[in-house]
């Protein structure tokens, strides 16, 4: 007999029978979906790979020493600062760290230790990030005074399970400067049972104060040969074929990061069917082929702007950015550079096998001061392409100026070209016999250089003497001369002035001093009553005067001062005048030059006077 909810026993279909009609449905029923298979999450590289014991840190040795020895002899500081790019491993150590204080071994008896097992219950908790006795907080996120006070309260209550209550602090560069007042007083005396770890990326904006309550450890950017291999250990866990190219490519990518390297190998790994090449990963990217920017740079070099941009045009095909490519560029500049200026790196196990091969003939061709002029002008390009409208053609016009200026001499080049040239052409004989001239040293039947004897200062005249000492530094010797005495009789080796009230009484005995100390003859500096010449000063004074009322009387400066009302002269600057704007000494004229002007010469009125209104 069926049941009520359950069909005759004896009849095995347990198919539901067809509804003679149309269902509420229309008249086919509803299939029934299988259940769903809930599928493992996928965790990215950098955490399924992320380090767990310090042997896994790569590119930190000086650090992992150091606190290898620390927890051998006990000698663990309460406070760890751990500065550092992003992605090298800063807060991963700080997760290594507090494993280390609190691991108990396998057995449960095991003290802190360099080396946590990572089976006893305190390293998987802490491994599985749910032990709440190490705290982790996001100082960009909690920047304020109440978020440390919390942290304060809490340090103050020993540990539920674990040994040592670890405060790990990300980026703490971000706290306000009350927050870190407030942990000043902590962190200079916690508890026994607490221990600080702090992160950041901006060492320099971390207070003075907490810094010298702390144990800093620089976490340095990783090789790219270290990334590379560390990279290629991975590739082959994860049963992926990736060739040489494109792990290097990644790895200089990557910048000395070990997290960007391991995101952008992901990316990689899930783009590709089959072998990773070094295009697939340049095109990923955007970036321009290793070899392609060698083959730029030697077209640049050697002046060739259309094999310049044929290159430029094959990199813009494949999608790279101008931009990158000049960054490249720069950076395998750089490089060469390095190669030229240090030759042992040539050997160097760090570089690719590219830049010691290739790099270094471009070192051996290349000077030193045409490799900075280009990366001068490289510098500025870059940035010009990165405000230009077009950054196609804005990279293309710095190309070509560098091809342009390739084979033009330095500026160091030309001076030697010109003054050898000069000295060669321009060389007058050399008298047979003896005389008091100087002497010129000959090379090979040319010129190169004239050794005079030193006539010593030019003293023809009292504003010479003037202009002497103040050459000298004397200031004071030099302002009485200009202000305090009036010639009287100028013949070398004496000199007769008449002194002003205010000029010191050691004055004739100090420019006595120090004429004959420059001359080499005996001088003599005599007082006289007469009253002699105008002061320097006055007399230039006179001088301004008498061109400044020359001035006024142009008709264009009459126009100028009618036109502005309020307008005036306030400086005349005559090119013809010294330094004490008075007239200069007349020359001789040069021996070549006629003494006047022919008779058919043209009149030509140069007035030298610039005249500021």
């Amino acid at each position: 007999m069926s049941g009520l909810f359950q069909d005759d026993p004896a009849d095995n279909d347990q198919s539901v029978p067809a509804p003679e009609g149309p269902g509420l449905f229309g008249d086919t029923l509803p299939v029934a979906l299988p259940e769903p298979v809930h599928a493992t999450a996928y965790r990215v590289l950098a955490r399924k790979y992320r380090p767990t014991t310090f042997d896994d840190l790569i590119g930190q040795e000086t650090m992992v020493r150091t606190l290898r020895n620390a927890f051998a002899v006990g000698r663990v500081a309460h406070a760890f600062m751990l500065t550092g790019v992003r992605g090298v491993g800063k807060t991963t150590t700080a997760r290594i760290i507090a494993r280390a204080l609190n691991c108990v071994g396998p057995d449960g008896t095991g003290a802190p230790t360099a080396d946590p097992c990572g089976v006893c219950g305190n390293c998987v908790a802490i491994l599985a990030e749910r032990e709440p006795d190490v705290f982790e907080m996001d100082a960009a996120s909690r920047t304020g005074v109440d978020d440390v006070r919390e942290i304060i309260e809490v340090s103050r209550s020993r540990p539920m399970k674990i040994r040592t209550k670890v405060f790990i602090i990300d980026e703490i560069h971000m706290l306000s400067k009350a927050a870190f007042n407030a942990l000043l007083k902590t962190l200079e005396e916690p508890p026994p049972h607490v221990k600080f770890v702090f992160a950041t990326t901006e060492l320099r904006k971390v207070p003075i104060t907490v810094l010298s309550r702390c144990q800093s450890f620089s976490l340095r950017r990783v090789r790219v040969s270290e990334l590379q291999q560390h990279f290629g250990r991975i590739a082959q866990k994860e049963q992926v074929t990736i060739e040489a190219a494109a792990l290097e490519q990644i790895a200089r990518a990557a910048d000395g990061s070990v997290r960007d390297g391991l995101s952008i190998l992901d990316q990689a790994i899930a783009q590709a069917e089959g072998t990773i090449t070094g295009d697939q990963v340049a095109d990923m990217l955007g970036l321009a082929d290793r070899e392609a920017v060698f083959e730029l740079l030697e077209a640049v070099m050697s002046g060739k702007p259309a094999a310049a941009l044929a290159v430029t045009d094959r990199a813009y095909e494949r999608g790279a950015d101008h931009g990158t490519l000049l960054q490249d560029l720069l950076e395998l500049l750089h490089t060469v550079t390095r190669l030229k200026s240090i030759p042992g790196l040539r050997h160097s196990q760090d570089l690719p096998e590219a830049e010691r091969t290739r790099g270094a003939e471009l070192a051996d061709r290349l000077s030193v001061p045409v490799l900075a002029r280009a990366w001068q002008m490289l510098l500025k390009g870059v940035g010009e392409v990165e405000t230009a409208p077009d950054r196609r053609a804005a990279a293309e016009m710095v190309l070509i100026r560098l091809c342009h200026v390739a084979d033009m001499p330095t500026p160091g080049d030309l001076i030697r070209r010109l003054t050898s040239g000069a000295s060669a052409s321009q060389a007058p004989s050399v008298p047979s016999g003896g005389g008091g001239g100087g002497v010129r040293a000959v090379a090979n039947g040319a010129a190169v250089a004239e050794a005079a004897p030193d006539p010593g200062p030019r003293l023809s005249t009292f504003r010479d003497i003037v202009a002497f000492v103040g050459e000298r530094k004397e200031a004071m010797l030099h302002a009485h001369l200009l202000h305090s005495v009036h010639l009287v009789r100028f013949a070398p080796p004496v000199i007769e002035l008449r002194p002003e009230t205010d000029a010191p009484r050691d004055l004739a005995s100090r420019l006595a001093a120090l004429l004959t100390d420059a001359t080499g003859t005996r001088w003599t500096i005599a007082m006289s009553a007469a009253g002699g010449e105008a002061t320097i000063a006055e007399q230039g004074n006179a001088a301004d005067s008498a061109r400044k009322t020359a001035a006024a009387d142009h008709p264009l400066v009459r126009a100028i001062l009618a036109a502005f009302p309020g307008a005036r002269i306030d400086t005349v600057h005559d090119k013809t005048t010294d330094a004490y704007g008075l007239p200069a000494a007349a020359t001789l004229p040069a021996p070549d030059m006629p003494e006047f002007a022919p008779p058919d010469a043209e009149y030509f009125d140069e007035d030298p006077m610039e005249i500021d209104l």
